[in-house]
């Protein structure tokens, strides 16, 4: 250490160097050893980085890195608890991103010894005077953020020191308590999947679905945009700058962080960036009861939400902060659900909708097993089950979801869709996708299906703003196809056609873009290209090739005219053991102009409660059966408003 003194005393605490104790008005405080070694590290050169590779060999000689990160981040956390101390404003110790700490406070300069011996109150902080003797205070010098020890020297030395500490605390008090201080121009971020720091690749499930509810928590919040899990996850263990990430999402700032859990606690840190220029903003790290995993998520996001000084309402933050408890194995389950229902087979939503169940066994009251339920069932699976067999299902599940979390967005979200595509429901549908934005307005797929249900309506403008802000909350390619058919739908050829080109030039084999490239053909009135092109999605969403031989063939023979009549023929065959969208069959029907075919399948589509039927006034298929009275019957049954 670079004085001779006994003590160091800083605000209301006095470590003697000599034994180790850290004492708070008088009162010893148990700060643990690797704590206290930290402390005593910091205190050597007070205002200097200590970086963690110093730490690491002083406390953990021995240990590997995952074991040092680990254990660091526990024991500076348990230093900051022991001097009521916060990373977000700190006090007393500053953390440097990825590098090391630094000790910030101001220890008590000499020669300014107190009239009275005796130990004042502490103000409302905690934190108030102390007594510390004359000879074993470390004199400073403090230039803004900067601290530098010097050694007693004569009176009017000490007198120089004096003022130019008073001088340097009115600074460091403006700036630490915001009077100087310009947030950074952050209104977009990207959550980064965090790292699984258990050396154990099965429990990266765990750490998606830290990553995820974080997304989530943050979405929350309407003034910032949150990119979606969707376009983030790609990023697992890229070699990608920060910088490069930023650029590609087009956000702001990155959020990263790591996660490990043991039998029943769960330990996190996260890391705030701003990309341009790269700075980091801000660095935590927690230590929690398994069970307190999702208000612990609350707490992160609205402690970057306060970092950067967006501005967040009086009801999204009673949301942030409400206390959420979870049995932990049960989120265990719902963890495991969500992560295998990502690849959408029939298959692995068997195995989500079992992991939900067992989730909702563990602990009957959690909403959000209840809403994913829901979510799951709400989905087709190509010739999987019957809207009947499974939308009450789903209805069913997110009301039992909302009943236990009316704030649940995503049990909004479910109830919109079958009110919807079921239901058809229509004033009932905007009810609850506008309840979904309002919890969750960040939520791409809200905005999707949001925008599903304007441009239904031929409201195609509001439309087609909700499908740019659903690319924009979600910019990953891979979920481009539905706002392209969204400007399908609109009859937007050109706007559909620029996005789709961008797709399949960034995945040629898309099947979903050579699906939509065909749907910009038949609006351009390009029917033998239109037919290619669903030949080559047919190809590519295939399992087996020989599936579409038959396809090939009629193309080859007979052009886009046998190419359908060959696909109608496919499908009734696929109808008789499996379910077949029939809205679909009846397209088919009208691409070789076979209208009595049409309204046979459009008719089954109607009792079937196809989800396709609310497109009737904006599917150019039917363009030619528009002026026909048995349509304009089918539109009103459906009740597809004005």
């Amino acid at each position: 250490m670079k004085t001779t003194s006994r003590t160091a005393s800083f605000g209301p605490y006095t470590l003697d160097l000599r034994s180790g104790e850290l004492r708070k008005f008088g009162t010893r405080v148990n700060t643990g050893e690797q704590a206290l070694q930290i402390l005593l590290m910091l205190l050597e050169s007070p205002g200097e980085m200590v970086t963690r590779e110093e730490l690491r060999s002083r406390l953990w000689p021995e240990n590997n890195y995952v074991d040092f990160d680990h254990g660091l981040n526990s024991a500076v956390q348990r230093l900051r608890d022991c001097l009521s101390d916060s990373a977000t404003k700190p006090r007393w110790i500053e953390t440097i991103p990825r590098r090391g700490y630094r000790f910030v406070g101001q220890v008590e300069p000499s020669g300014q010894a107190r009239p009275s011996q005796e130990l004042q109150a502490p103000d409302e902080n905690g934190d108030g005077p102390f007594l510390a003797s004359q000879d074993d205070r470390i004199e400073i010098v403090d230039h803004s953020d900067r601290i530098v020890v010097a050694r007693k020297q004569k009176v009017a030395g000490t007198l120089f020191v004096v003022a130019i500490v008073a001088l340097a605390s009115i600074s460091v008090y403006f700036v630490r308590h915001g009077m100087a201080r310009t947030p950074p121009e952050i209104h977009s971020l990207a959550v980064l999947p965090f790292a699984n720091l258990s050396g154990d690749s099965s429990q990266d499930y765990f750490s998606d679905a830290i990553t995820e509810e974080l997304i989530t928590q943050l979405g929350k919040i309407r003034s910032i945009r949150v990119i979606s899990r969707t376009s983030v996850m790609r990023y697992r263990g890229t070699k990608k700058s920060l910088a490069e990430i930023a650029r590609e999402l087009n956000v702001d700032a990155i959020v990263e962080g790591t996660v490990t859990r043991t039998s029943d606690r769960v330990h996190m840190t996260a890391n705030f960036v701003q990309a341009s220029p790269e700075k980091h903003l801000w660095a935590e790290s927690y230590d929690t009861p398994a069970s307190s995993i999702l208000s612990l998520q609350g707490q992160v996001a609205l402690a970057i939400a306060g970092e950067i000084q967006v501005q967040v309402t009086t009801e999204e933050r009673g949301r942030l902060a409400a206390t959420q408890r979870v049995d932990p194995e049960a989120y265990d389950l719902y963890s495991r659900g969500r992560y295998v229902a990502r690849t959408q087979t029939a298959e692995s939503f068997q195995k989500a909708v079992n992991y939900f169940q067992k989730a909702i066994q563990k602990d009957p009251t959690y909403a959000a097993a209840y809403a994913a339920l829901g979510a799951i069932y709400a989905q087709w699976v190509p010739g999987e089950n019957r809207p009947r067999d499974r939308m009450p299902m789903a209805r069913e599940y997110a009301r039992k979801a909302w009943q236990l979390d009316p704030t649940l967005a995503e049990a909004h979200s479910v109830l919109g869709t079958v009110e919807l595509f079921y239901d058809w429901n229509w004033s009932g549908a905007e009810k609850e996708f506008k309840q979904t934005i309002e919890f969750s307005p960040n939520d791409a797929w809200a905005h999707r299906w949001h925008a599903r249900w304007l441009v239904s309506q031929s409201r195609t403008d509001e439309a087609i703003a909700e499908a740019n802000l659903s690319l924009a909350l979600d910019p990953s390619p891979d979920n481009w196809d539905y706002p392209i058919w969204i400007f399908v739908l609109g009859g937007k050829a050109d706007l559909a056609g620029r996005r789709v080109g961008d797709l399949l030039e960034l995945e040629p084999n898309n099947p979903w873009g050579h699906f939509e490239l065909a749907q910009v053909y038949w609006l351009q009135g390009k029917t033998e290209e239109c037919a290619q092109e669903y030949l080559r999605a047919d190809e590519l969403f295939a399992a087996d090739p020989d599936e579409t031989e038959p396809l090939r063939r009629a193309l080859a023979s007979a052009g886009a005219h046998g190419y359908w009549r060959e696909r109608i023929e496919s499908y009734q065959r696929s109808a008789a053991s499996s379910y077949v969208p029939a809205v679909m069959v009846a397209a088919a029907c009208m691409r070789i102009d076979d209208r009595e075919c049409a309204f046979r399948w459009l008719e089954k589509g109607f009792a079937e409660r196809d989800d396709l039927m609310v497109n009737l006034r904006v599917e150019h298929a039917f363009d030619h059966l528009r002026s026909d009275a048995r349509f304009q019957d089918l539109i009103r049954r459906v009740g597809i408003p004005d």
